[in-house]
């Protein structure tokens, strides 16, 4: 039966083997809201203040971006942890400014100032008839008169593009000034150990000496400088290159203690390893003591302490480059030399 109050179906019966639905379509295009115009398409002085506006945001996106070159060469890193905070706070202040003058300027443009009357095109073939081709070309030519994009509103073009064009300053000229002179790439191959330089405890900085470790426990390593210069941005760069992970195991369980020149970079079954992956450099820091293996966390890269620290399981390619060790006359843990390979990932120019 039908509902009363359906009049979009009409229910018939078929040869009475069941029911046939015909539905009829009651529902007319309701078509596109007659326009409501703005504020500023009734009042030209509206429409000048919303311009004056703009242009005003323009303008702030303008001295946001010299404000960001400015705090660039007025307020350098100068390596320590306060001057990079300062810099880096001022230079994403002007950069802030600078993209906000640019985005909230270009939302009130539009919303102001361009058209804003709804425009319906009927589906048509792929390729438009001349008349219809000639219609948008003139639909265009309307709307970016409309928008002030050609003709009038000459000072709000030129604040838009002024603001377009400094911003990307903020970025290229921070870039090429941070490449600087310092072309040295050897300095990415070698750390700030060196012969005699002590082993101290991370992060305290205080030296180890041999009698301090015991077997099967494992230090994280830094080497020993100045508390000064712990404090400098300097020393987090040298420090991440740096870090080392020590263990000690009885030296009889040594299955490799020697370098390939057959020195001895251990003492008395302690070793040490550098602590950044050779795979994408994460630090290995969990150590197995009953199996001497290093693991590392991320991608599980597994490495034999007890054997020059192979790999044995997981996608790093070499073992970790390991720091030749002795003792000083104090009885403190010294390094015999620099680590004698890059540490960290393979790259295509890694010294053997």
């Amino acid at each position: 039966m039908n509902h009363p109050n359906d009049a979009s179906t009409e229910v018939t019966a078929a040869d009475g083997a069941g029911t046939e639905v015909a539905r009829s379509d009651t529902f007319t295009d309701p078509g596109v809201p007659a326009h409501k115009p703005r504020l500023s398409d009734l009042d030209p002085k509206s429409a000048k203040r919303n311009e004056r506006l703009v242009t005003f945001l323009f303008v702030v996106s303008c001295l946001g971006a010299v404000g960001t070159l400015v705090a660039y060469v007025a307020v350098p890193p100068e390596g320590t942890t306060e001057s990079v905070r300062l810099s880096t706070l001022l230079l994403g202040v002007g950069m802030a400014v600078s993209l906000l003058g640019i985005g909230i300027a270009g939302i009130h443009w539009a919303k102001a100032l361009m058209g804003d009357a709804e425009m319906v095109q009927d589906r048509h073939p792929i390729r438009s008839s001349d008349a219809v081709r000639a219609d948008a070309v003139r639909d265009l030519d309307e709307g970016m008169q409309d928008s002030g994009v050609v003709g009038r509103r000459g000072l709000l073009k030129g604040a838009a593009l002024s603001a377009l064009a400094l911003f990307p300053l903020t970025i290229a000229v921070p870039l090429i000034g941070s490449v600087g002179g310092d072309w040295n790439v050897s300095k990415f191959k070698h750390t700030m150990w060196k012969k005699g330089t002590r082993l101290a405890l991370d992060p305290s900085g205080r030296p180890i000496k041999a009698s301090d470790v015991n077997i099967g426990s494992a230090f994280h390593v830094i080497p020993e400088t100045t508390e000064e210069y712990r404090e400098t941005h300097e020393w987090i760069t040298e420090k991440s290159k740096a870090v080392v992970l020590m263990v000690r195991v009885r030296p009889e369980e040594l299955r490799s203690d020697q370098s390939p020149e057959g020195e001895q970079w251990s003492y008395d079954g302690i070793v040490a390893y550098s602590k950044i992956c050779t795979h994408v450099g994460c630090p290995v820091a969990l150590y197995e003591q009953q199996t001497h293996h290093l693991l590392c966390p991320c991608h599980q890269s597994t490495f034999d302490v007890a054997d020059s620290a192979k790999v044995v399981f997981g996608p790093a390619k070499r073992p970790l480059p390991q720091l030749p060790i002795t003792v000083d006359d104090e009885g403190y843990l010294v390094a015999q030399d620099d680590f004698a390979e890059p540490i960290g990932p393979s790259f295509w120019e890694r010294l053997k």
